[in-house]
């Protein structure tokens, strides 16, 4: 009996192992959830305040807003906007659904004025 000599490889079997593993893996990547790790930080005695602000602005059903809780007019939400990092800052804006989209828009028309980029319209 005669051997034969090994001079090629047949590497399309390999290929098709590769091609399915990258299957699952794109198929399972859209699975997976970023989850926050929760972590008791330790106390330092430096602490130092962080510069970036979390801001909610809340638009009731009847038109009235508030900033942070607080009820001021739309000229003062405007006022204090203007003071914020635009490109820091992050802002979320709950708007009642029974809310005139009017008031909506005039918020969202001047924080893109402004060149807002962490603006988050929170949904149930």
């Amino acid at each position: 009996m005669k051997r034969e000599r090994f001079d090629k490889m047949n590497v399309v079997p390999f290929i098709d192992i590769v091609l399915v593993l990258l299957v699952i893996v794109l198929a399972t990547a859209t699975f997976v959830t970023n989850k926050a790790i929760k972590v008791d930080l330790p106390v330092a005695s430096s602490i130092a305040a962080e510069d970036r602000k979390n801001i909610v602005i809340t638009i009731d059903a009847e038109g009235k807003y508030f900033y942070n809780k607080e009820n001021i007019s739309i000229e003062e939400v405007r006022n204090r906007l203007s003071k914020l990092d635009s490109k820091k800052d992050a802002i979320s804006l709950h708007t009642d659904k029974k809310a005139n989209f009017e008031y909506f828009v005039s918020v969202i028309d001047f924080m893109k004025e402004r060149g807002f980029e962490n603006i988050s319209i929170v949904t149930k």
